[in-house]
Formats: structure tokens, C-alpha cells, sequence
């Protein structure tokens, strides 16, 4: 009985992205003296901890890890940028979870 073999593929993987995201870049207003003034002064009145509180707990989540100076009420909805009253200390997952929920609700808002 003849043996079928098959020849190895003449085109190495392909990369099927058509269109690279652009760099990320930081607002500019998040890079002024102001708003890193007002960032130490949020995750020190968190005493560099996370402020996230679930099932009556709070987060766990310190410095040295990453933690985010973030707006309660956010600044594309009205929130006061650099008034420490309208920020805590978050860590990264919080951050996301808290932005991803303000995300939704802002789209599932109606419009006009």
C-alpha cells in the first residue's frame, strides 16, 4: 500500500490584524503638577490602600502594588477634577470593575 505524505505549508502563519490600535496616550490634564498634587494627596488620606469595601471588608490591596487615584464621580460626568472630596484609592481591580460599571451605566443612559 503507497504511503500519502503531505508537504509541509509554503506560508508561514499569517498576522491577521488589519488595523493596530492607536498608543495609548494620557490625558493631558493628567499630567500636570496639579492633578499629581492631587493624586498623592488621595492615596495618602487612603493611607496607600485600596478603599474598595466588599462584603463589609475592605480591600486588602496596598502600596508597593498598583493603586489608582480614582474619581468617585467621574470627570466626563461632572465630577470634580482635582477636589480630593471626589477621589479614592483604588487598586487595579477595583479600578477597572468601578470604570467598567460607570461605562455601562453612561451608555445604557438615554440620550438627549
Amino acid at each position: 500500500m503507497a504511503r500519502i505524505r503531505c508537504a509541509p505549508p509554503r506560508i508561514a502563519a499569517a498576522d491577521t490584524r488589519r488595523v493596530l490600535p492607536p498608543p495609548k496616550r494620557a490625558d493631558a490634564e493628567l499630567l500636570t503638577p496639579e492633578h499629581r498634587a492631587w493624586r498623592e494627596a488621595v492615596l495618602q488620606r487612603a493611607g496607600h490602600r485600596c478603599e474598595a469595601i466588599e462584603g463589609g471588608r475592605r480591600c486588602e490591596v496596598r502600596a508597593p502594588a498598583r493603586l489608582f487615584a480614582d474619581h468617585i464621580r467621574e470627570r466626563r460626568d461632572g465630577g470634580a477634577g482635582l477636589d480630593p472630596a471626589n477621589g479614592q484609592c483604588l487598586c487595579g481591580r477595583h479600578h477597572t470593575l468601578k470604570t467598567a460599571r460607570a461605562r455601562a451605566e453612561r451608555m445604557a443612559a438615554p440620550v438627549g
